[in-house]
């Protein structure tokens, strides 16, 4: 039988350790965040539902974005054991510079929307991690004013070719002279997407005051005191607002965008010059030969075609195709370090985040994007410990199984048969 005895004081004691109350609330709050997912919880709290939705949504029924980060969850590692890996190097090169980690900043529209800090806290975070930040042509925050908030960093352009050619042209001078130096030629928008969250919420630039907007607000003072007490939203590079985001799209892209086009920003630009929205083999090569330095495997986060392909299954066949010739990096569906571990391994140079950083910023400004890059840091080294593995450069296909779930009918009665 156990022997009871009386509770000794000095071993209570012991038991009795009490944390410290942190006081700043901010910190308090994004301390408790330990996943990408508790940042986008924490950032739906605090923001107005249209702003939070125009993030978090994708575009009609959002299968593609479903999709993409289904396939990252239907991944099987494959460790190593007794290979000891009790430091990992995490840093890569990527486009002739330097990354501290293997992955950047996606370009995102209308940042200023979900926190007053907008592209500014995402230059800033980037450059304190040593990781590039890409600016989007449809930002709220001047290309001058991002190479102030990341002097000494990796800024990198993202370009929409407009209906006015000389405004994407002017775009492109300007982000040379500023020091950018790579650009990403995006290709999968000549209009926009239909996404129904945004026009269900009668979502506008700039935000509409309405009585569901009011109501809505009334929990989140702290979002509205940011919006109407900082400079005018709107975009930075761009004269054209008013209206949904759709409309606003559909006035300014050009669905002739062709690769005569590519072919003169091509001869404009000084640095390097990626493809982002690249959904197939035979396109990956086509632009690999015509001269470009990298391609990104992109779905727009799904925000365009829905039902369209998943970047992560097509990056292993892509890889095979061209990954000797050129730089192939993914993005769309990353909300873990481990994401972007099984990424690398499976053959990219690099990969991008979008929403992740938006949560990070939605949740806590400047400190919740440190946040968000701390998070995936902390995954991606961990994972790699645990593959065994001490660099990048140690990941390999074996490490990766990716499971099947949707699979093309012929292919399904091949197996069968």
């Amino acid at each position: 039988m156990v022997r009871r005895q009386l509770p000794q004081p000095a071993e209570l004691l012991e038991l009795m350790q009490f944390k410290k109350p942190e006081l700043n609330a901010t910190k308090r709050r994004l301390d408790s965040a330990l996943t990408i997912a508790d940042l986008r919880r924490i950032a739906q709290r605090r923001t107005p539902k249209a702003a939070f939705d125009y993030t978090d949504g994708a575009a009609e029924g959002e299968l593609s974005l479903a999709r993409a980060r289904q396939a990252f969850q239907d991944v099987e590692f494959h460790p190593d054991i007794l290979r000891p890996a009790a430091v990992v190097d995490t840093s890569t090169e990527i486009l002739g510079g330097r990354s501290a980690l293997p992955f950047g900043i996606a370009p995102t529209g209308f940042t200023r929307l979900m926190q007053t800090e907008g592209e500014s806290a995402g230059a800033g975070a980037a450059g304190a991690a040593g990781i590039p930040f890409t600016l989007s042509t449809l930002g709220t925050t001047s290309i001058e004013d991002v190479k102030r908030a990341n002097p000494h960093g990796r800024n990198w352009f993202q370009l929409y070719v407009m209906r006015d050619r000389d405004v994407s042209y002017g775009l492109v001078r300007r982000a040379a002279e500023a020091g950018f130096d790579t650009l990403q030629f995006t290709v999968d928008t000549p209009i926009a997407g239909a996404r129904l969250r945004d026009k269900r919420n009668g979502f506008s630039i700039p935000p509409q005051l309405t009585v569901g907007t009011i109501l809505n607000a009334l929990p989140r003072p702290w979002w509205w005191i940011d919006f109407l007490t900082t400079p005018k939203l709107e975009f930075a590079s761009l004269s054209t607002t008013g209206g949904t985001v759709g409309e606003l799209l559909n006035a300014a892209m050009d669905p002739t965008i062709s690769y005569d086009d590519l072919d003169v920003i091509r001869e404009m630009w000084p640095g390097k010059i990626v493809v982002k929205g690249v959904q197939n083999v035979e396109d990956s090569r086509r632009l690999i030969d015509r001269g470009v330095d990298g391609i990104i495997l992109s779905n727009h986060g799904g925000r365009q075609l829905d039902r369209a392909p998943i970047p992560f299954h097509l990056l292993p066949e892509v890889v095979r195709e061209v990954g000797r010739d050129a730089t192939v990096m993914v993005d769309t569906g990353i909300m873990n370090g481990a994401d972007i571990v099984a990424s690398i391994a499976l053959g990219a140079k690099f990969t991008l985040i979008g929403r992740a950083y938006l949560y990070g910023l939605m949740a806590g400004g400047r400190a919740g994007v440190d946040r968000t890059i701390e998070i995936l840091r902390t995954e991606i080294e961990r994972t790699m410990t645990l593959l065994g593995v001490s660099s990048l450069e140690e990941l390999e296909p074996r490490h990766v199984t990716q499971l099947t779930r949707l699979v093309p009918r012929g292919t399904t009665a091949a197996v069968e048969a």
